[in-house]
């Protein structure tokens, strides 16, 4: 079965994702990038969702230090965030190549799962 690393501090979201996407895949979850970076660096696993802000060290910093790794240089990252992508975001983002940036309030639950399905299957 497929590995999912879920990174966000957010529980409602870590809940709902974790449900929906747990009847496909095996999901990991941490509530900061710290802790999606060690548990990254442990499980390897196929895709990793990550928020953008959180506490201790963010999304994009996370992405950073994870593609210094032989096993991070091409694993898929999707960057969840509610911010609006400001130029300043998308380049720095764009920098460390996630698969995709989304914007969760643009994106409904479906379109999500559907995305993680074809970056998997």
């Amino acid at each position: 079965m497929k590995r999912i690393l879920l990174v966000e501090d957010e529980l409602s979201i870590i809940k709902l994702l974790s449900k929906k996407l747990s009847e496909r895949y095996t999901v990991f979850t941490a509530n900061d990038g710290k802790k999606g970076l060690e548990l990254a660096e442990k499980e390897h696993p196929d895709l990793i969702l990550s928020d953008i802000n959180m506490p201790v060290m963010d999304g994009l910093a996370m992405l950073s230090e994870l593609r210094k790794s032989e096993f991070g240089k091409t694993v898929k990252v999707v960057m969840l965030t509610n911010l609006e992508p400001s130029p300043a975001i998308i380049k720095e983002a764009a920098k460390d190549q996630p698969s995709f940036y989304i914007i969760k309030s643009n994106t409904s639950l479906t379109d999500l799962v559907k995305k993680v399905d074809g970056l998997l299957m």
